[in-house]
């Protein structure tokens, strides 16, 4: 079986999540959102444990295919304990088994969650309510153990103001909820609520992630993030083209390290609790990640890449655009063990090669 450009990846992130990995040994894994930027490692994660490791877990990987089934799914289903299903998550599953959860099904990019709000929002709260009922019920009715996460996002910060730059956890945010990323971070925002009052007051053990720039292979190049953008432009371009002005600043975490933190949620986690999971640095502007791409790729033998910066046809794709976006990480690595190692300008190296720029 191929895994392509990321063997080295999965081979280390088993190795440091061996106690989380292991500690899911013979127990039931639901991944919603499978055929997504997560769900590819995700799913690439728990095919290598299994073919490697004797203490499988049993995973059922979902989607329902909303944007395509991706090639790569068919080699996945052929490891062993490995399910595929297609399913919808506004569907309510009335034969749930599930000991573990991670729900990792929404519409996440700029582009499309603009493009289909209402369906954003049925996702993100029909679609998890749907999974908390139904993993409340199995708990009750079976009196087992059960382990749910939840994807939220760090959009639910909205733009924080500079005082709140590194942001934790406990910054309420300033958010819009009427504008054109609401129905994305609106509904982040229920769901949050939601599976905290699961927890408060049904007794269904929940733990929330908020993911900070998750880049790495497996990334749609479609997804209209700053990443994707410039990788795509230089493969059809041999250029980078950007839609703001470049002083926008973001920290990049790379995607085994957040898979790493993910994992440590989901098994170490408190219930109730959120985990910001990125890195704290470095903040770069995103005129910087072009030069900085620019010239891992031009060092790699391309010809010299132009930097072109020109507005989007979008009138609306900057609007509530957060102008700085830094996670305080603190909590995440005093309670769950989660602490990131991998270097930007590496980790877009292994980016660029997985998508045959370099």
């Amino acid at each position: 079986m191929e895994f392509k450009n990321i063997k080295d990846d999965l081979e280390k992130s088993c190795e440091d999540l061996y106690d989380e990995l292991n500690a899911l040994t013979n127990q039931r894994l639901l991944l919603t959102g499978s055929a997504g930027f997560l769900g590819f490692y995700f799913s690439h994660l728990f095919a290598y444990w299994n073919m490697h490791y004797s203490n499988r877990i049993l995973c059922t990987l979902q989607d329902n295919f909303s944007r395509g089934r991706p090639s790569w799914l068919n080699n996945i289903s052929r490891a062993p304990d490995i399910n595929l299903e297609q399913y919808d998550v506004l569907d309510y599953m009335s034969d749930f088994y599930f000991e573990n959860v991670i729900h990792a099904a929404s519409i996440a990019s700029p582009v499309f969650y603009r493009r289909y709000p209402i369906e954003t929002m049925d996702a993100n709260v029909i679609g998890l309510r749907n999974l908390l009922d139904a993993q409340l019920n199995f708990r009750k009715n079976t009196g087992v153990e059960t382990r749910f996460l939840y994807f939220s996002t760090s959009e639910i910060y909205g733009d924080p103001s500079a005082e709140n730059i590194p942001t934790s956890e406990e910054y309420r945010g300033n958010v819009s909820c009427t504008g054109p990323r609401a129905s994305y971070d609106e509904s982040k925002r229920y769901g949050e609520t939601l599976c905290v009052n699961f927890w408060k007051s049904r007794g269904l053990p929940v733990t929330i992630v908020r993911p900070f720039n998750n880049y790495g292979p497996g990334l749609n190049l479609d997804d209209g993030r700053a990443i994707s953008d410039y990788i795509k432009s230089v493969k059809e371009t041999n250029s980078i083209v950007m839609y703001s002005d470049g002083t926008p600043t973001r920290t990049f975490c790379y995607i085994s390290d957040a898979i790493s933190g993910y994992i440590k949620a989901l098994v170490n986690g408190s219930p109730g609790e959120s985990y910001n999971i990125g890195n704290e640095g470095p903040e770069i502007s995103m005129l910087d990640l072009a030069y900085l791409i620019k010239g891992l790729c031009e060092n790699s033998g391309h010809t010299e890449i132009k930097i072109i910066k020109q507005k989007n046809q979008d009138k609306e794709y900057l609007t509530d655009n957060p102008n700085r976006r830094c996670p305080n990480i603190s909590k995440a690595k005093t309670q769950i063990g989660f602490s990131p190692s991998v270097e930007l300008e590496d980790g877009l190296r292994r980016t660029l090669r997985w998508n045959g720029v370099i």
